[in-house]
């Protein structure tokens, strides 16, 4: 992978989740498994989701998915989720993955994808979405 596939810019907004990458989430060699940064992810996206739908969602799809750099134990990942389109029941939210590896440095970005989610009632079948709040 080249460094033209990746972005140098870190959002403009803040982290969804923060989290610290420990030694029962990798393999033998040190390198996190890419489900548990996916479950990362996810978190942060349901996190935004479920704010917008003011109530439960469900993840339908995750699309566009790019591991673009390794996590490492003692890394730490912070997540940005941003809504990129809301349709009548669905939202779809860009979730951007960086870490900073030991105590600092610069932030380097690692994952990217596009998560979708629905929102569902209390019978788990999807919902209208109420209006934005503003």
């Amino acid at each position: 992978m080249t460094t033209s596939d990746t972005t140098d810019t870190m959002p403009q907004i803040e982290p969804t989740l923060r989290a610290l990458a420990m030694p029962a989430d990798a393999n033998a060699q040190g390198d996190i498994f890419g489900g548990w940064l996916l479950s990362q992810m996810d978190l942060s996206g349901s996190i935004v989701a479920s704010r917008r739908a003011q109530g439960r969602t469900a993840t339908v799809a995750i699309t566009g998915m790019t591991f673009r750099r390794p996590v490492f134990v003692g890394d730490e990942v912070s997540c940005y989720a941003e809504i990129t389109q809301v349709g009548k029941t669905s939202i779809t939210i860009k979730i951007e993955s960086w870490v900073r590896r030991g105590t600092g440095g610069d932030a380097i970005e690692v994952t990217a994808g596009v998560f979708t989610y629905v929102a569902i009632d209390s019978d788990r079948k999807p919902r209208p979405l109420p209006p934005a709040v503003s």
